[in-house]
């Protein structure tokens, strides 16, 4: 006997009549008609090459084949059963679950320490993943279940992804605190005579900040292409270097903050995931969770070294 071969409605049919030892009783039960119930247990009987109950004064009586297979039916039936309850709704405070996103350490930084801390109350079992996927791929890691989530900006327009905002995000200009271009307004030629930083995955081409500047006809000087904005922090307060970045995560740095002095796009991100889990429980949960995540304050001076020490203890990937 095969499973795939075997209705498995036929299991709940066997269940019942175990229980009731009577076929009328168990059309009732499971709302059926007793004909139904008749055919179920001689299609069984077929399966099993064995009665299975047989007529009595007392009723519909187990043989030992159905005496003996009761217990694991009724075990898988349990397991099934679980299993839709499971899906109906999500316990995070007990849950286990693993939960994949796909994002930069930018997003990293804005979101992980405060999302960690609330699953530390909310959610002590369930834990996360954080990794880096090319934007082209996410479309597909997402559908074969590689990733649950992707942090991304609003330029995916696959019609199998769901996605909700996240931020929208000013850039401004951050230096050492006590940088000498600090001591007053940091005008246009202030800005493009500071040397840069550009954060990028990329081996080449522009950002958002050079492609504003390359609008005004202007274009900045760079001294280091680099890969993640926590690790450019960490070179900006130890030299004269200027990094623009978004203000939330400027916010979290120590370093002194300055507006740009030209218009720049917001960074905006959104939530992406696959619709096959737009309904289900834990993706919900987790969605709602992570949109309520607020962005940290600001760090006291000093504070870069122990919030990249939280980011990395959260996640050793993300330095």
């Amino acid at each position: 006997m095969r499973l795939n071969d075997v209705d498995l409605n036929l299991f709940v049919v066997f269940d019942a009549i175990y229980s009731e030892r009577n076929l009328t009783r168990t059309a009732e039960v499971l709302h059926v008609t007793q004909p139904a119930v008749s055919n179920a247990l001689r299609r069984l009987r077929t399966t099993f090459s064995d009665p299975l109950f047989v007529r009595s004064p007392q009723g519909m009586l187990p043989t030992p084949m159905a005496e003996n297979v009761i217990g694991r039916v009724r075990e898988a039936l349990q397991m099934l059963d679980n299993s839709l309850l499971e899906h109906d709704r999500f316990a995070a405070s007990s849950s286990e679950k693993v939960f994949r996103v796909s994002m930069g350490d930018m997003a990293e930084a804005l979101y992980l320490p405060a999302l960690l801390q609330r699953l530390e109350v909310q959610a002590p079992q369930v834990s996360v993943q954080s990794f880096p996927l090319a934007r082209e791929n996410v479309p597909l890691e997402l559908a074969n279940g590689g990733a649950d989530f992707a942090v991304e900006p609003p330029l995916l327009s696959d019609p199998q992804l769901c996605s909700s905002p996240l931020l929208k995000d000013e850039y401004v200009c951050v230096l050492r605190p006590a940088h000498p271009a600090c001591a007053s307004p940091l005008s246009l030629t202030d800005y493009l005579a500071l040397q840069h930083i550009h954060i990028s995955s990329r081996r080449r081409g522009l950002g958002h900040v050079d492609l504003a500047l390359q609008a005004l006809g202007k274009k900045r000087q760079l001294a280091l292409r680099a890969q993640h904005y926590m690790v450019a922090t960490l070179i900006v307060a130890r030299t004269d270097l200027a990094l623009s970045m978004p203000r939330g995560l400027a916010a979290q740095s120590g370093l002194a903050i300055r507006p740009l002095p030209f218009d720049v796009e917001p960074l905006s991100l959104n939530l992406y995931w696959h619709k096959s889990a737009d309904n289900d429980p834990a993706s919900c949960w987790f969605r709602e969770t992570f949109a309520n995540t607020s962005v940290p304050p600001r760090q006291p001076a000093g504070g870069i070294e122990r919030q990249a020490k939280k980011i990395a203890t959260a996640n050793p990937l993300a330095i």
